[in-house]
């Protein structure tokens, strides 16, 4: 028995440990993992954005599919806590914490992700260049928008290459966008005319689109060939062998123009082109002085619990402390490795979390009182007292998980982020804090057993005169 508890407290230990290392990590990588802590808009800042579809004639089934696809487009991104919801038939708003790059992630929302090779006949186009295709001869004033041209007496000027910014030519589109297949984009590497790997997109076309590339492709090595994102040239490169099966890749110029062209082409095509009514940047100024505030007022709430514990239930409450300390770098280190996005309402469901891991421990405690005042062996006592109040730690902790699974499912349905975070961080330190509770709490009780404090019950907070009396009254009963 005494090994089995020595073993617990071994796994214990090591748990203990991993999560402080991840908690306190170097560089904040954990096994090549970015294990940084994720913080929402609230506490970070970051940007809103309000995008308009720009065709007045849009169905509201046409701006939830867009909202779908915007959704996925935000998650591969890496933001935690967003926020995108439908307003209406012609607006959808999104909310980005602690983006990098405002500019890039604008630009990978709003992109349609409209896939084309196009025949170029003969000429070569600079990266940037807007184009006109037959599958799209009109230009959406979004991509206008965003290339400088205001109004209609733009369309004739002219780049640094002398070639105008909107040729009026519609070039001939070899593929659809319709026909990629999103299973086969991919991040890859290219090599430049250098010999350098380059970052690039994997890509493949099937259907029609496929045939077409590939009979072009073979009937024009050592031509140029337009490959067309958006109405915007991406690279003009010569073709130097036919693409058989419809596939190839695309090399970019950074990392960062990779990841948004795979974004715009991994998750889906928007059915209507959207364009930003609305964006600004949120300052962290508000959520910096709010955590200072939740991080004093959970400091000196646990302080005045772990000193009630210690002073009411003396060692157990010592022992339930530390198994609190223990749970608290256990959630945080999960926290970073799943990772959860910290707000201030998930902060919130973490504090109350704690609380209810107390109020399991108080159940232990008050049952081992009983069971020693009625004249039981300490491990008797112990394994009489966990076993006792499990029911009750139990039904608690399944009906606050169910409040949990409804607040997480009204918020998904609603698309209010802060109740899914507050539910999903209260939900997660309940099913931590049964662990502490029952498995280290325990384990901590059962190794007090056979030392000197054993035989002095004053530590479990029942004297002498108590186990007396209670012996005599069960005697005369």
């Amino acid at each position: 028995m005494r090994n089995r508890e020595l073993y617990s407290l071994l796994f214990i230990m090591l748990l203990t440990a991993v999560s402080l290392w991840i908690n306190f990590a170097p560089n904040q990588t954990f096994l090549g993992r970015d294990v940084s802590p994720r913080l929402g808009l609230d506490l970070q800042g970051g940007i809103q954005v309000l995008l308009r579809a720009e065709n007045e004639n849009v169905t509201f089934e046409e701006m939830a599919t867009a909202a779908g696809v915007i959704e996925r487009r935000v998650n591969a991104l890496g933001v935690g806590e967003t926020v995108v919801q439908q307003l209406g038939d012609e607006r959808i708003a999104v909310e980005l914490p602690g983006v990098a790059d405002p500019e890039q992630a604008i630009e990978t929302l709003r992109g349609t992700g409209q896939l084309e090779f196009i025949d170029p006949q003969g000429q070569f186009f600079p990266d940037g260049q807007l184009v006109r295709t037959s599958n799209s001869p009109e230009i959406p004033e979004s991509v206008l928008l965003s290339a400088g041209i205001t109004d209609t007496a733009s369309l004739t000027a002219t780049n640094t290459f002398g070639q105008p910014l909107v040729p009026p030519t519609i070039f001939p589109s070899i593929t659809s966008g319709a026909d990629l297949d999103t299973n086969q984009v991919q991040p890859a590497f290219g090599q430049s005319a250098t010999g350098l790997n380059e970052p690039a997109v994997a890509f493949a076309f099937r259907g029609e689109s496929g045939s077409s590339l590939a009979t072009f492709t073979t009937s024009n090595v050592g031509q140029p060939m337009c490959i067309v994102l958006d109405h915007r040239v991406i690279s003009c490169p010569v073709i130097q062998s036919p693409l058989v099966d419809g596939s190839g890749i695309i090399t970019t110029n950074t990392p960062e123009d990779r990841d948004r062209i795979f974004n715009q082409l991994k998750y889906g095509a928007l059915p209507v082109a959207l364009q930003v009514e609305l964006s600004r940047t949120i300052s962290a100024t508000l959520g910096q002085a709010s955590v200072e505030a939740s991080l004093i007022a959970g400091v000196i709430g646990l302080g005045f619990v772990a000193l009630f514990m210690i002073i009411y239930y003396r060692l157990p409450g010592v022992l339930a402390v530390l198994a609190l300390m223990i749970y608290t770098s256990l959630t945080f280190a999960l926290y970073q490795l799943i990772p959860i996005t910290l707000t201030l309402p998930g902060i919130a469901g973490f504090i109350l979390s704690i609380g209810l891991a107390v109020d399991a421990n108080v159940l232990i405690f008050s049952r081992l009182k009983e069971e020693l005042r009625r004249g039981k062996s300490l491990r008797l006592a112990i394994d009489e007292g966990v076993r006792e109040s499990w029911s009750a730690i139990r039904d608690s902790s399944v009906s606050t998980l169910i409040t949990c699974t409804i607040l997480w499912m009204f918020g998904n349905s609603f698309g209010v982020s802060i109740i899914k975070g507050f539910a999903l961080n209260l939900g997660l330190g309940i099913l931590i804090s049964l662990f502490t509770s029952v498995v280290i709490t325990r384990t901590f009780l059962r190794l007090t057993v056979g030392t000197p404090v054993a035989r002095k019950l004053w530590f479990f907070e029942v004297s002498q005169r108590e186990l007396e009396a209670r012996q005599a009254a069960e005697a005369r009963a």
